[in-house]
């Protein structure tokens, strides 16, 4: 067969490489690399079985010598299994976290035993056509360093009573004592010039709270 001049070949290179040259060169390539920076001592899936062949553990491959191993590490199958295991690996580590995170105890949260209720009195009154309200609260068993506080609250968000649009709620709590709310109307309460802000009398343990509702305006 003449080898020069068949198509494709120039005059004096030689036979055109097939596909199959090409691919037996390029493994040799990878081998040679492999060979020089990679320790098999260090390779978790090198294994010599009872035969005394070469096993790659991860793809389940034998080899009849450290260079065909090598060659096969830097396959395309041997590195489509690395990133299988990689990406199984991580998700194990995610699970077993989630897990670990599931089992750990949860902390204890501190339960005050409480005390029944602060005694308390309200007083009414009218200042230039306004309805005023005057709250106190006698906190004498009150824990060290704790401040009573208070809130307001809409009808609609007790679930003690049918919700009544025309009230609203005025809560107060102070530990070790249960909370105590008072109906009030559900008119707009004045909070401008420290006309909502409350009064801790931490000598007498005294919670005093003005709440001054806002004139409704009549429409002409």
């Amino acid at each position: 067969m003449d080898m020069q001049n068949r198509p494709g070949g120039r005059t004096g290179s030689g036979p055109m490489a097939s596909a199959a040259d090409a691919n037996v060169e390029r493994r040799e390539r990878l081998k040679q690399l492999a060979m020089e920076i990679i320790d098999l001592q260090k390779d978790p899936y090198f294994m010599i079985n009872h035969l005394g062949t070469y096993e790659c553990k991860l793809c389940l491959t034998l080899h009849t010598n450290e260079g065909s191993y090598l060659a096969h590490t830097q396959g395309k199958k041997h590195q489509q299994n690395l990133l299988r295991r990689k990406a199984r690996e991580g998700k194990d580590l995610n699970a077993m976290m989630h897990m670990a995170k599931q089992n750990q105890p949860k902390p204890q949260k501190h339960k005050t035993v409480k005390i029944g209720r602060p005694g308390y009195k309200v007083t009414r009154t009218v200042e230039n056509t306004s309805k005023v309200l005057y709250f106190e609260l006698y906190y004498e068993d009150i824990q060290p360093g704790f401040i009573p506080k208070h809130r307001v609250m809409s009808a609609f968000e007790q679930k003690i009573e049918q919700p009544d649009k025309n009230y609203q709620y005025l809560i107060f709590a102070g530990e070790p004592y249960e909370n105590i709310s008072f109906k009030i109307p559900n008119q707009e309460i004045e909070t401008q010039d420290g006309k909502f802000q409350p009064v801790w009398d931490k000598d007498k343990k005294i919670y005093s709270l003005r709440v001054q509702f806002r004139e409704k305006k009549n429409n002409k």
